[in-house]
Parts: C-alpha cells; structure tokens; sequence
C-alpha cells in the first residue's frame, strides 16, 4: 500500500473519525505521513464496517491498541521489496513430491489410525450426522496440526491487520479481520486467536468468517470451542464440508492408469464425466481393485498435479470440497492419501518424478500469455492449478511441442516466440 500523498486520501480513510481527521491533518501540513501513520488511519477507517457486524468501540479499540504490522508474513505487495515465492503456501511452492512426502504420509497414517481409536465414538458421530467420511476428518486433524503436536504462534489479528492493509488479497484479508473483530466481541479471548501466516485459527484452521457459519458442538456441552475442544473441532470441519456440498458415501477420487492414447491434456473440471465413461477410454483404476458397478455413474474430472510426470487420478465432487476448505489441488490430494491410509491403505502406485517447480513470476507469465492467446483461464495467479495444466497441454498439442502440461521454460520461449510473430498457436 502507497502512503497518502494529501490530506484528502487521508480525509477519506479517516472520515468517520474527527480525532483521526485531525490528527491527519496535523501530520500532512508538517510533512510526508509515516508508515506507521499510514497504518493506523487504515485501522481506523473499519471501525463503521465493524460497528455494523456489532463490534463495540472498547473491544475494537482494544484489538488495534499498539498494534503494527508484521512486515515479515509471506504473500505481501511491499514497494521496493521483491516478493519472495519460497515463503508462501506450501502447496503453491513445493513440487508434489515434495509435498506427498511418503514418510511422512506415513507416519501421520499410523497417528492417525490410532487418534481415530482414541475419538471413534465421537467420530462416528460426526459422520452419522453430517454425512462426512470418518477418514477425511482425521486426515484433515492431521495435516492441518499433525494430530495437535503443531500450533501456530502468531497473533491472528496483527496477521490479518496486516495481510488487509498490504497483503495481495486486501479485500478478502479485510472480511476476514472484521470477521475476527466478531469473534473477539462474542467472547473468544485474545490469546485464543493464533493463527497461521493467513489467519486462520482453531485445531482444524478456520477463518473468521467461517466460524460464524460452521463452527459446531461435537461433544454436547453446548458450546462450539474449535481451540481447546477436539470434538467441536472436528463437528466443525465436517460442518464445513458438509456446508460445501460433501456427497455422503462418495470417495475422494482414485487413482488411476492412462491408455496409450490418454494424454494430461484432457485434465480439469471442464473435462467431467462418469466414471463409466472414462473407464471405456481405457482409464482403470491403479491397484488391484477395480471400478465397482455403484461407481461408474459418479461424475469425476482427471487430475494429475505433476502434469506427466507423476500419477494421474479421477476426482469426484469431494474432491473438489476438500479443495474448497483449502484451495489446492496438492493439500486435497495429500488429505485423500492420508484419508485412505488411515483405513488401511498405502502410497500412490505411480511415484512422482522430479519436476522442477517454475517460480510463480514464470507462471503467471504463461497464464498471462495464454490468455491473451485465446486459451480459457479464469486466473493469472502464478499457481499452477488443474486449469493452467489443461491449457498449458492444449497448447502443445496444438504446437507440436512435448506434451506434460507443466509450464517449462521451453512452453514460455515458445509463447514469447508465436507473440512477436503475431500468432497465438490456435
């Protein structure tokens, strides 16, 4: 975020609050405004947004008491400072075999296994009342705090303060702070409120304005305590993902082999069909088991999150809710994994190769230019999802190039090379 440059950007963020509107004005005919300065008058400027969700002034007054922002978060738009793409989020940074770390798959399976022994009652429960697989949950214990043995340390309200004010996701990151005002005025403590790098806070990692939508009694004592109870916690994960369209009895998705003419071009949603249908192109399921009857009319897209250079799976519907708990095809992937190894199972049958993870400036560059090209993507956000694969496999099709659908150095040369030409490989 720019600092103001005249006392009317700073009229209009502190409009609601003559001592602000003076204290601004003051500062302006003395000289250029400070960082800190900057900061408090954009704290201030939500008190009206948090006084209509029912924020009272002493509790938003004393959340911002002394309060800077941590400079230090990944994910933040600062002038002069390159953005580094190693410190974000794991999933959108790491290779997936990086990430779908065998070992430690593992090794939260046998915790898990053994967690799910300790919480069955409750568990079963939870699954009989929401419809929400008794694996997924555990998985999803245990990838967002391996079983509570990891706990965040950094205080919500300074991280959404300042993802809102410089972050890149402003907007977003303000519902979310306001939201986290709400939850300070219904009673939820100060110290309570740890959170990760984007705020969200709880055993199973909710953001604020979830809370108010999902947050669950899972042990009957009448409240919904997601930071000490772990039944509640666990109520209201399934809650959630129940609340986003969980399909009762449907599994996360399956592995499976590829025909010699399949290629990770037909991946993504846009490409859904029955199972029945993908399974007379000559995609079986990997292993030893085979597609039941039951399941060759549920609806699945083909994934593959190393392009051609790892497994390929067909994902259902829960798929995609999984991912609508956290926003990545490679964390869904991971908690289905877990999932099936905490009931029995085991690693992916086709290991993934070692793939050089392309920077998210690089990304974003592609989906940029294959944009302007006249491929379909909704966005240019350097991550590379099921989409940017699709399109990037598209492409070399279309251009006689390698197809593995990861965005290479050779796919950007050659998209820089057919722009200068004036020709865009449809």
């Amino acid at each position: 975020m720019k600092k103001p440059k005249d006392v009317g950007v700073l009229l209009h963020l502190s409009r609601f609050c003559a001592p602000v509107i003076a204290a601004a004005l003051l500062l302006a005919a003395a000289g250029p405004v400070s960082s800190a300065d900057a900061f408090r008058a954009f704290l201030e400027s939500l008190w009206p947004d948090a006084q209509a969700l029912g924020v009272t002034r002493p509790v938003f007054d004393a959340a911002f008491k002394g309060l800077t922002p941590d400079l230090t978060l990944p994910d933040l738009v600062i002038e002069g400072r390159k953005r580094d793409d190693s410190a974000g989020q794991a999933e959108f940074t790491k290779s997936a075999m990086e990430y779908l770390n065998p070992k430690y798959l593992a090794d939260l399976g046998a915790q898990g296994r053994t967690f799910l022994k300790a919480h069955e009652r409750e568990i079963i429960n939870i699954e009989k009342s929401t419809g929400v697989d008794r694996y997924i949950l555990v998985a999803i214990w245990g990838r967002e705090t391996a079983y509570g043995t990891q706990k965040d340390t950094r205080d919500a309200i300074q991280v959404l303060a300042t993802q809102a004010y410089t972050g890149r996701r402003k907007d977003t990151f303000r519902n979310e702070l306001l939201y986290a005002l709400k939850m300070l005025q219904s009673g939820v403590p100060r110290a309570k409120m740890k959170s990760s790098w984007a705020g969200a806070v709880g055993l199973t990692q909710f953001m604020p304005t979830e809370y108010f939508s999902y947050a669950a009694d899972g042990d009957g004592d009448g409240k919904a305590d997601i930071f000490d109870s772990v039944p509640d916690a666990l109520a209201s994960a399934a809650h959630q993902l129940a609340g986003k369209g969980w399909l009762r009895g449907v599994r996360w998705g399956y592995e499976v082999t590829q025909p010699v003419r399949g290629d990770c071009s037909l991946e993504g949603p846009p490409g859904h069909r029955p199972i029945g249908e993908w399974n007379k192109l000559g995609y079986e399921r990997a292993g030893p088991s085979r597609f039941r009857a039951d399941e060759l009319g549920i609806d699945a897209y083909l994934m593959m999150p190393s392009g051609a250079y790892g497994p390929a799976f067909l994902a259902t519907e829960n798929f995609q809710v999984i991912r609508r708990y956290n926003t990545s095809d490679l964390y869904a992937l991971f908690v289905g994994n877990l999932a099936d190894r905490i009931a029995g199972g085991g690693d992916f049958y086709t290991a993934s190769a070692s793939v050089q993870q392309p920077r998210t400036s690089q990304v974003k560059e592609i989906q940029e230019r294959l944009i302007k090209a006249g491929y379909e993507l909704e966005k240019t956000d350097g991550k590379i999802g099921s989409m940017t694969r699709r399109q990037v496999g598209t492409y070399q099709k279309k251009n006689g190039l390698k197809i593995d659908c990861w965005p290479t150095d050779a796919v950007l040369a050659h998209l820089r090379s057919t722009a200068s030409l004036g020709e865009g490989g449809r």
